[in-house]
């Protein structure tokens, strides 16, 4: 057996008109890397196409900053068919081909053409070449190989054992001494970096309904935290206001909606308001900020659902807040600031074009705009504050690019980033304390046969196994799925997400696998994001509630995604940067299919519990007060299965207090 590319050369695809395209970030390399880069694309070449496509390869490193091999792209939209129409030798092999086409479907990428699926830059691989590659491999797997895949590389099969994973990804795992912006971008440019974002290069994205859960439940915290709205209320009659409207961001006005709020959403790039409009997730678009505050006061009045996006800058908005004394109850930001001076953040002044232009002609002058637009960003959102205005950063690094700006006020030490913001992210005060430290987390499946009915009956299924009365979270998340198909969530193939416990997740996954045994539902892939309880250290978004120090420390995600490979799940990723950009997180993901067999329910009973309890089990060990009871209970229920967590021992305050005065040291 050989796999590799045919040496027919195939015809060159036809770009089908409206359809994003990443915007061009600039050409960067040395001659010798330059060199290096064509290479490195053409060894996926047969040689005897080599004199043709080296010209062409080069083109596309010169005037789109890196090679896609666009050549290589098929032609049309890559929409997820039924599991049984892709070729497999195994059931896995055809599942994730079905991810991989969700992921790179029109309606889900953000840039299909250029492989990224959201984010600005998170790609299920680098190029077409490898995406092939990775298709044929998947192909001809058995469930006795499994492929490694290295930042959008596949690197072969390896012979395994059907309790082993069948797929192994990693995407740009830096050394240490390059794991910086700059030095990644040059990696990538040269065809050996791939930013996985999270689920884009693990291959589990399902469109923005990923994201809506986790904001609906941030708002409706954020209300009851702030602004006294009860355990079964809801936002009617507030205000929320936010920017981006891109992938995940996309999420937000639909959330909005379903918590019962008034939201006013900024986006700068016209098509991606009206990729929202056209699916239905926001009511109505405006350029003019009078009519967008005057719309969503009429909502706020009325006490009824609203959504609006405001085509142009977030500054903007929030300054004609400023200057006409509207108050703006819950604020918070969601472009994409991890990748701020690639094109994730639009500097107020100048229009998405001139940005886009700037992004390739003069990175110098776009990156001083982005920095003084950052400053202004900064400062009217300090002046809502004092008014009263809760603002919280949703884990999108924006408050870490305000630092980086020059703008040290926001540091809450005043002498680093390390400790965290004046403000606070969303994890640190919402999601970490009331979702997180109880093992709450964004839990998701897909049905692989395509069939609606089948995505009805596990949303059934998963509301039978929800312990709605035991916390006010488990009443949330019963709304929420009792309420899914009603909200129309669905983008892409049939999916849903569900915020759900470590005990949660296991029952719903082995129900779910009955299912499929007694033919009630085509397989499942079961996965989560990979932004959640275990899989992610990331000191400025997922682990900002860990005040030991530890947040720097990235040895939880590298624990889970080993702990899940030596369980068996059917693939695992580990990927640096995650949401909020290189070197700022390591984050690890799962994906696994439900076959109906004894085998999976064997490595569901291990892998579930192991995949959350990880993170609380850390999370307690913070001494954060939530994941200890959670602990302590999970200790109580679980000791005769073999588990055991380490508990910390508590010192009083006083005695800290004391010690620490006696010694000259003064408290913050």
């Amino acid at each position: 057996m050989t796999v590799t590319l045919s040496n027919e050369l195939p015809a060159y695809p036809t770009f089908v008109e409206g359809i994003r395209r990443a915007p061009d970030r600039g050409y960067r390399l040395t001659p010798a890397q330059t060199e290096t880069a064509l290479r490195n694309a053409l060894r996926y070449i047969p040689e005897e196409l080599h004199a043709r496509l080296a010209p062409e390869f080069m083109d596309e490193l010169l005037t789109r900053g890196k090679i896609y091999g666009y050549r290589f792209r098929p032609q049309g939209d890559l929409k997820a068919k039924p599991i049984d129409e892709y070729k497999g030798n195994c059931i896995e092999g055809k599942a994730f081909q079905v991810m991989i086409d969700n992921n790179l479907s029109f309606d889900i990428a953000l840039y299909p053409y250029e492989l990224v699926t959201y984010g600005e830059t998170g790609q299920v691989c680098q190029n077409w070449m490898q995406y092939w590659l990775i298709k044929q491999y998947l192909e001809v797997m058995t469930d006795e190989q499994t492929l490694v895949v290295e930042s959008g590389h596949p690197l072969g099969l390896f012979k395994s054992k059907p309790e082993a994973p069948r797929v192994i990804i990693t995407n740009s795992m830096m050394v240490g001494m390059f794991d910086n912006q700059r030095d990644w971008e040059i990696a990538a440019q040269m065809g050996v970096a791939n930013y996985g974002q999270m689920t884009a290069g693990g291959w589990m994205y399902i469109g923005p309904q990923g994201i809506v859960h986790g904001t609906f439940n941030t708002l409706l915290n954020a209300g009851r935290m702030k602004l006294g709205v009860p355990q079964d209320g809801n936002l009617n009659g507030h205000l929320f206001v936010s920017s981006g409207l891109g992938g995940m961001s996309g999420a937000q006005p639909k959330a909005a909606e379903i918590a019962g709020a008034a939201a006013i959403i900024a986006e700068v790039d016209a098509s991606r308001i009206e990729t929202r409009y056209r699916q239905g997730w926001v009511q109505h678009v405006t350029a003019d900020l009078k009519e967008a505050y005057t719309l969503a006061a009429e909502a706020m009045r009325l006490r009824k659902p609203c959504s609006i996006a405001y085509h142009g800058n977030v500054v903007d908005l929030l300054e004609h807040a400023l200057n006409h004394h509207i108050d703006i109850e819950l604020l918070s930001d969601q472009t994409s600031c991890h990748a701020v001076y690639e094109g994730g953040y639009c500097p107020a002044g100048i229009t998405f074009d001139e940005r886009t232009r700037l992004l390739k002609d003069d990175r110098v002058r776009f990156e001083k705009l982005v920095n003084a637009s950052l400053r202004r960003h900064f400062n009217a959102i300090k002046a809502l504050v004092e008014r009263g205005t809760y603002f919280f950063d949703y884990g999108n690094s924006f408050m870490k690019a305000i630092y980086d700006a020059g703008v040290k006020e926001i540091s809450r030490n005043g002498i680093d980033e390390k400790d965290g913001f004046i403000w606070p992210s969303y994890v640190e005060d919402i999601m970490g304390p009331h979702l997180f430290d109880y093992g709450y987390g964004p839990f998701r499946w897909v049905c692989l046969s395509g069939k609606h009915e089948d995505l009805i009956k596990t949303d059934h299924a998963a509301m039978e196994c929800i312990p709605k009365e035991r916390r006010g979270q488990d009443m949330d998340n019963w709304i929420w799925i009792r309420d899914a198909e009603k909200n129309n969530l669905v983008v892409g193939t049939q999916a849903r997400i569900l915020y759900q416990d470590a005990l949660g997740r296991m029952n719903i996954a082995l129900r779910f696998n009955e299912m499929v045994r007694k033919g009630e539902v085509g397989p499942i892939m079961l996965g989560r994001d990979h932004h959640d309880v275990s899989g992610t250290d990331s000191p400025f978004r997922e682990t900002s509630n860990i005040k030991d120090g530890s947040n720097v420390m990235a040895d939880m995600a590298v624990q889970c995604f080993a702990g899940n490979c030596a369980r068996g799940m059917s693939l695992v990723a580990l990927h640096n940067g995650g949401g909020v950009g290189i070197g700022k997180a390591v984050n690890g993901g799962f994906g696994m299919v439900c076959d109906g067999s004894d085998r999976v329910d064997a490595i569901l009973r291990s892998s579930m519990l192991w995949d959350v309890m990880g993170g609380v089990a850390r999370r307690s060990w913070a001494r954060n007060p939530h994941a200890m009871e959670t602990s302590e209970e999970f200790n109580h229920t679980h000791q005769e299965q073999g588990y055991h967590i380490t508990m910390p021992h508590l010192a009083e305050d006083a005695l800290i207090d004391r010690v620490l005065k006696e010694k000259g040291i003064k408290h913050q």
